[in-house]
């Protein structure tokens, strides 16, 4: 049977594998080593983020900023009211960034390069458009699977672009109208107000890291124009307010709030002003809320930035823990060089055969290509400590026989699985839709299993007729 395996996929796949041959450099410039430990941030610009006064971009230099600056020093070096945000990250060395532009969508599972499987986080900057219902699955579906979601509001009237909607019905949408979970999924609701202004005041967790990050300690917040949440605890018990206007504590009145939704993140803001650096196009009325002296705007939206993305101790709302954590990688035997040795496979699963190539060393693990019904599956138990953020990276390389461009034939699901054997999250589900020459990186945040001993699994399914090969390598589960 593995010898046919063999022969039958030399005929289907020959094209595949000479074109990853010949293409070897472009894609290790796609997937470079840093990529595996930096954390990948898409700020949104497909909804109307630079309507009227807004300049909601890191750079306009979109999908990439670095081809504005490719070593920014200050933030004029890039264009744009968030650039102080963009450079502020790029600076650290351990952020990867990217723009959507504007007039493209949102997607989850596709191969674009933008597409948010390849990204940690989302940032929402106050969009003017509401997101279609294919994007709101999008959205929802990558939180859900591990993703980190910052929403950044105004106030209700703000309709910047008076196409009917501002970013409060926009959010509160998002929220009550999609496809994976309408049910107050993130345990909050945005106020529809206009509150003129104020600095809103953090509350008193010395162990919130978003709060207390490594870029600094929030004290206060700026609301010039801006609204509020409504927190629902009794929908979500992980909602949190960490930044509340004066007068309000508890469940109403919080300016800055976080929570998570399966196993990912997320974090609402109630105004644009404080993300404003003051500086953008030229036409725009911009004000510096960034380096307002009246708050630590940057702070807050760094630290969220860098909790959502996995990057520190998790907090807010979230999983894990508020511990200390020993940065390391989990998995043993990651590139499968030491042939079956920690995994359990299916028979054949992990080899060294020349007909499919590695991305590095000589093994992967080469799930289904036969061309007839088979189920093949890969797995890893692996204890998650308290106090970590977790991310899992892996490389799959995809190619099939099959011509259709909309029928999933064979499937590959990723799934984190409880020490009973039941499937706690199906981080992603690949299918012969996927097929590509070139290995693609693949990464989820696992912080929310921080504490417990999980099981890495992945199951390839293949129908009874032509092939379709799921090849993985250089597995990783770091923690930090």
């Amino acid at each position: 049977m593995l010898g046919f395996r063999k022969s039958r996929h030399r005929l289907a796949s020959a094209l595949a594998v000479f074109g990853l041959v010949v293409t070897g450099a472009a894609v290790q410039a796609s997937a470079p080593a840093a990529a595996a430990t930096q954390h990948r941030v898409l700020f949104d610009n497909g909804h109307a983020e630079t309507a009227g006064n807004a300049d909601w971009v890191i750079s306009t230099s979109q999908p990439d900023p670095l081809g504005q600056d490719s070593s920014p020093s200050s933030e004029t070096d890039w264009t744009g009211a968030l650039s102080s945000w963009g450079v502020a990250l790029q600076k650290t060395g351990d952020y990867s960034l990217r723009t959507l532009p504007s007039g493209s969508s949102l997607t989850y599972g596709g191969s674009a390069a933008n597409d948010l499987s390849n990204f940690d986080e989302l940032v929402l900057p106050e969009p003017n458009t509401l997101f279609t219902t294919a994007e709101k699955t999008a959205i929802m579906t990558f939180v859900k699977n591990g993703g980190g979601l910052f929403m950044v509001s105004d106030h209700t009237g703000a309709d910047r672009n008076n196409d009917g909607y501002d970013a409060v019905e926009i959010f509160n949408d998002l929220m009550t109208n999609n496809s994976v979970d309408s049910t107050d999924p993130f345990g909050f609701s945005i106020d529809t107000l206009d509150v003129g202004s104020g600095y809103p005041a953090a509350v008193s967790d010395s162990t919130n890291p978003v709060l207390h990050g490594s870029f600094g300690t929030v004290t206060k917040s700026l609301i010039a124009d801006g609204t509020t949440a409504t927190l629902k605890p009794s929908d979500n018990s992980a909602v949190k307010g960490l930044v509340y206007r004066s007068g309000y504590s508890g469940n109403t009145g919080a300016f800055f709030a976080t929570s998570t939704f399966g196993s990912g993140k997320v974090a609402f803001w109630g105004d644009s002003s404080p993300i404003d650096d003051g500086t953008g196009q030229s036409g725009n009325t911009l004000y510096d809320g960034w380096n307002d002296t009246g708050a630590t705007n940057a702070a807050l939206a760094l630290n969220a930035t860098e909790w959502l993305a996995g990057a520190g101790g998790s907090g807010g709302g979230g999983g894990g823990g508020g511990g200390t954590c020993t940065a390391a990688q989990l998995l043993a035997n990651p590139g499968f060089e030491s042939g079956n040795s920690s995994w359990t496979a299916t028979s054949g699963v992990i080899t060294n055969s020349s007909s499919e190539a590695a991305r590095t060393g000589s093994y992967k693990a080469w799930m289904d290509g036969y061309g007839t019904a088979r189920t093949d599956t890969l797995a890893q138990t692996v204890t998650v400590p308290s106090g970590c953020a977790a991310t899992l990276n892996f490389f799959l390389h995809v190619d099939t026989a099959e011509t259709t461009t909309t029928t999933a034939y064979d499937t590959l699901k990723a799934q984190v699985l409880n020490s009973g054997g039941t499937v706690l999250s199906t981080l992603a589900t690949y299918s012969n839709l996927n097929a590509a020459s070139g290995y693609t990186l693949r990464s989820f945040n696992l912080s929310a299993y921080a504490g417990q001993t999980v099981t890495v699994k992945f199951t390839g399914t293949e129908g009874s007729m032509l092939q379709t090969s799921f090849v993985l390598d250089d597995t990783a589960l770091n923690v930090s």
